[in-house]
């Protein structure tokens, strides 16, 4: 890719309401889940907040967050160092975020971009993570 086309393709991506969101959204919504969008009082401004019940849920991106899947593991081919340095320092805050909120007696969940359409039992995860008293 010329800098101009990678730079009109990241210009595209986008932090809030992406499909894999959109989709763990809508599953949620269909179990009887009511949640807050995007808690900007919360360390990390979590995709999901369910207040009464103190917890909260990311969906991650992959490549963004350096996930252990294949897409996660790849790098650019361009900028290598880079990327390497930036998606690092997101594991980094991600782990002083999530620090932050046990700290805080709020609970956590991490959902990944990869999980959202391969994963069968997905729901059933994120539901027995509200639905539990920990």
């Amino acid at each position: 890719m010329s800098p101009e086309q990678r730079s009109a393709h990241m210009a595209k991506i986008r932090s809030k309401n992406t499909k894999p969101e959109l989709v763990l959204r809508s599953l949620l919504h269909g179990e009887g889940f009511r949640y807050r969008l995007h808690g900007r009082q919360l360390p990390g401004k979590p995709d999901l907040v369910f207040q009464s019940r103190k917890k909260v849920i990311f969906v991650n991106g992959c490549f963004w967050h350096g996930h252990d899947c294949h897409v996660g593991k790849r790098l650019p081919k361009s900028n290598t160092e880079f990327w390497q340095a930036k998606r690092l320092r997101n594991q980094e805050r991600d782990r002083e975020q999530r620090l932050e909120l046990v700290a805080s007696n709020w609970s956590y969940l991490d959902v990944w971009e990869c999980e959202i359409l391969a994963d069968a039992n997905l729901l059933k995860r994120v539901t027995g993570f509200l639905r539990s008293e920990a």
